[in-house]
C-alpha cells in the first residue's frame, strides 16, 4: 500500500456560523491522483482552502505525510511541502512572467528552466506582464509557480476552467506527466471526464459531506448522475 501523502481525518469547516464541511475523511497516497467532484457549493474550494490553511478546521486533523498541519499558517503549510494551484489562476498581473515565478521558489527540482521545458511558450512569454498573457497561458503560468515551491503534494483547484478545449487537453497532459513523475496531486475538477482520466482515487462531496470514496474505475454513471448531476 502506498505512503498516505495527504490526509484528512473528521474536518468540520465553517464560515462564520455557516457549517460547510462536514466530518470530511479523505486520503491521498503518494504518486497518486485524488480527485475530489461535487456539484457548485458542494465544499470543494472549502476543502482546498482548508488544507491549504486560509480557513482554519473548527474539528479534526490534516496529516501531510504523517506530521499534523491544521493549526499551522498558510505559508509553513506552503514550506512543509503543500502547494496551490487556485481557481481562477491569480497571477501576479503586474509582473512578469519570470517575476511570477521566481517569487515561490523553493530548492528542488523544479526551477526555471524546468518549468520553461515544460511550458515552452511561458519561455517564451518570460518577461511579459502576466496579465496580458492568454486564459491558457495564465494557466500554465499558474502551475508553473506552484511547481517552483516543489512542493510534494499539489493542490489543483479547477485547473480547466474556462479554458478552450485544446488547452484543457493540454492541461490534462500536463497532469499526466506531473503523475508519472511521481507528484502526488489533489485535483478538483469540473470537467469529469478528465477527472475520471487522470484519478487513481476519487472522493465526491454533496453538501459538505463525502458520498464517495474508492478507486476511480467503480464511479459509474448512476454514481455521476446522481451527485453531480452531468453526463
Amino acid at each position: 500500500m502506498a505512503t498516505e501523502a495527504l490526509s484528512l481525518s473528521g474536518i468540520d469547516s465553517l464560515y462564520g456560523d455557516s457549517h460547510v464541511l462536514h466530518g470530511v475523511n479523505i486520503v491521498l497516497r503518494e504518486k497518486q491522483v485524488l480527485a475530489l467532484l461535487g456539484r457548485n457549493g458542494a465544499g470543494k474550494t472549502t476543502c482546498m482552502s482548508t488544507i491549504i490553511g486560509w480557513l482554519k478546521p473548527r474539528g479534526g486533523e490534516i496529516r501531510l505525510f504523517g506530521e499534523p498541519i491544521a493549526r499551522l499558517s498558510p505559508e509553513s503549510i506552503a514550506r512543509k511541502g503543500v502547494g496551490l494551484v487556485p481557481q481562477g489562476r491569480r497571477v501576479f498581473p503586474k509582473l512578469t512572467v519570470r517575476e511570477n515565478l521566481v517569487v515561490s521558489q523553493q530548492k528542488g527540482k523544479w526551477n526555471l528552466e524546468s518549468v520553461f521545458q515544460l511550458f515552452p511558450r511561458l519561455r517564451e512569454r518570460a518577461e511579459q506582464y502576466a496579465g496580458s498573457l492568454s486564459g491558457g497561458e495564465q494557466q500554465m503560468l499558474a502551475i508553473g509557480r506552484a511547481l517552483m515551491g516543489n512542493p510534494r503534494v499539489l493542490l489543483m483547484d479547477e485547473p480547466s476552467e474556462g479554458l478552450a478545449p485544446i488547452i484543457v487537453a493540454e492541461v490534462g497532459r500536463t497532469i499526466a506527466r506531473l503523475k508519472a513523475e511521481g507528484q502526488s496531486i489533489v485535483l478538483v475538477e469540473q470537467n469529469v471526464k478528465l477527472a475520471l482520466e487522470l484519478a487513481d482515487e476519487v472522493a465526491i462531496l454533496n453538501t459538505g459531506r463525502i458520498v464517495f470514496a474508492g478507486p476511480a474505475k467503480e464511479v459509474g454513471q448512476p454514481l455521476i448522475t446522481q451527485h453531480l448531476g452531468v453526463f
